[in-house]
């Protein structure tokens, strides 16, 4: 019997949170979903992740959480990343770094999924190691025995992103990106068994600029002058992919796109 994983895309302030809460539990029931994993670096006002945050994102029913370039950002969190066994920092940052690397997660049945994230480089501005090299060290670290491996890649440019599919195609059972927030169509098995998508899309107001008020963004970038960012608050969506993965071969059968928008009707 297949397990189906389902993965939401970067959680972006109180409205991500808002309609997470609201609407992880539906999808949860609705596709009978056995393991739930959630990009949370953008939980906090937009930018990283408190334990306050973090808790709630866990009771709305995250099983494994993957951060990305704001892991860092709120510094509250490193407890947490320290000794929490379901939340994981971007692989391939410097040795050394606050968190684990990689996060298994058993299920009721006692079948276990294990999930890591790494960072692009391309456009990032980030201090990291080659993400390819990283991820096939963070393989040879995992159990052998665990088959279901979720790889969350938070890049910025799509051939990153796509590259790593090719290159974990066959070893992981699902490879997604994050970071853009915004949800692309390319979503299909690739041809070893990984169930690939460029970008997940964001969990927050989409009514605005990668979760950013418009007049703030529009303002900054017509008039060059720097501007705070302000996160948005309407047309708050869950976005994601749901995927089936055989448990004995951990490769997918599976992938479908998932989004979840409250409407007037709900309560």
């Amino acid at each position: 019997m297949a397990i189906k994983v389902l993965c939401i895309g970067d959680v972006v302030g109180s409205p991500g949170r808002r309609v997470l809460v609201e609407g992880l539990g539906r999808v949860v029931k609705e596709h009978n979903v056995d393991c739930v994993v959630v990009n949370a670096e953008n939980a906090a006002n937009g930018s990283g992740l408190t334990p306050d945050i973090h808790g709630k994102i866990v009771r709305a029913g995250a099983h494994l959480l993957t951060m990305g370039d704001h892991v860092y950002r709120r510094r509250e969190i490193f407890p947490i990343l320290e000794t929490n066994e379901f939340i994981v920092r971007p692989a391939n940052l410097p040795h050394g770094a606050p968190g684990r690397e990689f996060a298994i997660y058993t299920l009721a049945s006692g079948q276990r999924v294990a999930a890591f994230c790494l960072l692009g480089r391309m456009f990032m501005n980030v201090l990291a190691e080659c993400p390819y090299r990283a991820a096939d060290r963070v393989l040879k670290a995992i159990p052998d025995d665990v088959k279901m491996i979720v790889v969350d890649m938070h890049a910025e440019a799509t051939s990153e992103k796509i590259a790593l599919g090719w290159h974990l195609d066959g070893r992981v059972s699902i490879v997604f990106g994050t970071h853009t927030h915004i949800p692309t169509a390319d979503e299909r098995v690739l041809p070893k068994g990984t169930a690939y998508i460029t970008d997940l899309g964001m969990t927050g107001p989409y009514d605005s600029v990668l979760g950013r008020r418009k007049d703030r963004v529009l303002g900054s970038l017509i008039s060059g002058v720097p501007s705070k960012f302000d996160v948005a608050t309407d047309d708050a969506r869950m976005c994601g992919i749901l995927a089936e993965v055989e448990p004995a071969t951990g490769l997918a059968r599976s992938i479908e796109r998932v989004c979840y928008r409250k409407t007037a009707n709900d309560s």
